[in-house]
């Protein structure tokens, strides 16, 4: 290769992981709290590096504090039994000493679940309007409902399609073709993410209801990618936050641990930066 004309300065490449560099001239920045990294972002950090650094200064405590949801497992099942689902959001991540505000997660589809909120219709006759703008415009509905009662996460955008007749969760979804439903999936993912995180699942293959917990869901490689995951890669395309994995498994493997899907196809094909998280314990 030629060698570069002079006066030109390679731009050295950050290891992964590295801190931030602030160029020649620029003050060092110390982050500490969640105020510190918004206030390095505003002044021109790129928003990865301010995170990483804001982990760093996290306890090991605190850092596996931030991986699953903040209520005890058995209070947290008794606040569901005692209707808790409809009466705020689930909380996770709430780190005090450092400001992080965590993530207050309320579900979906059909409008915010906590108090009273607009009760749109259904997923699946939403889908049978073909009307990828007016399903942004719930999206964006539901978006500012759910922000008003401290929700900033919701897992309103399911895309499983329809194979099985006695899913119960068939409503919740927009049909059985795959691009309807990533077209629709990307719309409600557009609307919502005006005002929260979206949640886009079940990652993949779920489809049934009384075995979802132990069905093993055996598939090749072309139905798999040309059938059951083209309308995942949309929404991701479209900029989802986050990815739940589905109870079930996939090809021997536990779509919750499942290497092949959550990072060779989410993580490295696709280029996921957002998070998983796992469906729910029950």
């Amino acid at each position: 290769d030629a060698p570069p004309p002079v006066g030109h300065h390679e731009e050295a490449t950050p290891e992964p992981g590295a801190a931030h560099q602030p160029p020649r001239g620029e003050p060092n920045v110390t982050i500490e709290t969640f105020d510190d990294a918004r206030t390095a972002v505003r002044d021109g950090m790129p928003v990865a590096d301010a995170a990483r650094e804001l982990v760093a200064a996290l306890t090991p405590d605190e850092r596996l504090w931030c991986l699953d949801g903040d209520a005890p497992t058995w209070a947290g099942l008794g606040f569901l039994s005692d209707d808790g689902y409809h009466k705020a959001p689930f909380a996770a991540a709430e780190v005090e000493r450092v400001g992080i505000g965590g993530i207050h997660f309320s579900d979906g589809p059909r409008g915010a679940v906590v108090g009273n909120a607009t009760a749109f219709p259904v997923s699946m006759a939403r889908g049978a309007t073909w009307d990828p703008e007016l399903e942004e415009r719930v999206g964006d509905a539901i978006g500012r409902e759910l922000r008003a009662v401290g929700a900033n996460l919701t897992g309103a955008v399911c895309i499983n399609l329809l194979r099985h007749p006695a899913w119960g969760r068939a409503q919740e979804t927009y049909g059985e073709d795959p691009h309807h439903v990533g077209e629709l999936g990307a719309a409600l993912t557009r609307g919502l993410q005006r005002h929260v995180l979206a949640c886009v699942k079940h990652f993949a293959c779920n489809s049934m209801e009384n075995a979802r917990f132990t069905v093993d869901i055996e598939v090749d490689d072309v139905a798999l990618h040309e059938v059951y995951l083209p309308h995942f890669r949309r929404v991701v395309d479209e900029g989802v936050a986050s990815v739940m994995s589905a109870y079930n498994s996939v090809n021997g493997e536990w779509a919750g641990q499942h290497r092949g899907l959550l990072t060779e196809v989410l993580r490295d094909e696709w280029g996921f930066e957002g998070f998983v998280i796992s469906d729910w314990i029950f």
